[in-house]
């Protein structure tokens, strides 16, 4: 087995004590002033790590500038290539099932994170808590995504019964003993911090730094975006369906007192077209919930249908890895 000098500090190859997981998906611009940035501040944290990049079927030159790096850094650099997309939080799950840290730090390759906010993270995790959430503080996005998200935050939390300040944030720390069993869920569909928040036995959050996106555009348009908080819902709760048959309920006992109403009418008043109208609008307002409710109920049967395929939830095409640690 070797023993290798990283930092200073001698360390076994296969256990590293910081693994930094790294997705990424079409962040040529980006990806220099990453190098840039992390590596000093993974050096002086003076102690062993690993940093596994995950290309999540890049189409432009990510890959390329990615496993250049690779190169350069073998002994501290490990590369995981995707043979197609499969999304950020599979991205993260690939690494989480390769990682060899004790602490697991996931960053995002847009920057818009500083990786100079990771010690804050490790300090945490020092004091003994096993998931280290974070929140943006001075958040650049425009005001509309700043809006959308805190109510979002809000109706989650009350749906899912989890307290995250901040789901969009993905620079967040988890022990091992959490990545292990976020591995090991073989869920199609997951959302990785509320995933570390449920598991989690001494949970904290910190505020952490932001900046605008100096490259390329967010990989999460408004749909993908609607997606995301759909799977987040209905994999952390059946809130939703309750809220459904409870409306079903609500609404089908108003509709039999409007029944009986009409019926009192025509004999004591006779038939008449007044208020014809208004009961086109009822109308309208129950066809427009009961497809809102086949939708939830729709959302829910689709995600058992894709549970029980048990298709992979991702394809590696190769691991790249130090040679000296493969044979250790």
């Amino acid at each position: 087995m070797s023993i290798k000098a990283i930092n200073g500090t001698a360390s076994n190859g296969k256990n590293p004590l910081i693994s930094l997981v790294i997705p990424v998906y079409n962040e040529e611009d980006s990806l220099p002033s990453l190098f840039g940035e992390l590596w000093p501040v993974m050096e002086a944290l003076k102690r062993p790590f690993e940093i596994i990049f995950v290309n999540d079927g890049s189409k432009d030159s990510s890959f390329a500038l990615l496993y250049d790096f690779y190169l350069s850094h073998q002994q501290n650099v490990r590369l995981i290539d995707f043979n197609g997309n499969f999304g950020q939080h599979m991205a993260i799950m690939a690494a989480f099932s390769n990682v060899h840290g004790d602490y697991i730090i996931t960053l995002d390759a847009d920057l818009q994170n500083p990786p100079s906010e990771i010690p804050k993270l490790i300090a945490e995790m020092d004091k003994g808590h096993d998931v280290v959430g974070t929140k943006r503080a001075n958040r650049h996005d425009p005001i509309y995504r700043k809006v959308a998200s805190k109510i979002v935050n809000k109706v989650t939390n009350s749906i899912t019964g989890l307290k995250i300040n901040d789901y969009g944030c993905m620079l967040r720390g988890y022990s091992r003993r959490i990545v292990d069993i976020i591995a090991n869920t073989g869920e199609t569909t997951t959302f990785i911090p509320a995933l570390g928040q449920k598991y989690a036995v001494n949970p904290t959050e910190i505020e952490v730094a932001h900046r605008e996106r100096a490259h390329g555009t967010s990989k999460y348009s408004l749909f993908r975006l609607i997606r995301l908080n759909f799977d987040l819902m209905t994999s952390f709760s059946l809130s939703p369906l309750q809220w459904v048959t409870m409306s079903g309920m609500i609404i089908s006992f108003l509709s039999f007192i409007l029944v009986a109403y009409m019926f009192i009418r025509r004999f004591v008043i006779g038939s008449e077209a007044d208020g014809l109208f208004t009961l086109m609008t009822i109308q309208f307002f129950l066809t427009g919930i009961s497809i809102m409710s086949l939708g939830i109920i729709g959302e829910y049967i689709g995600r058992i249908y894709k549970q029980v395929q048990k298709r992979p939830r991702f394809v590696i095409k190769k691991i790249w890895e130090d040679q000296d640690e493969q044979q250790a």
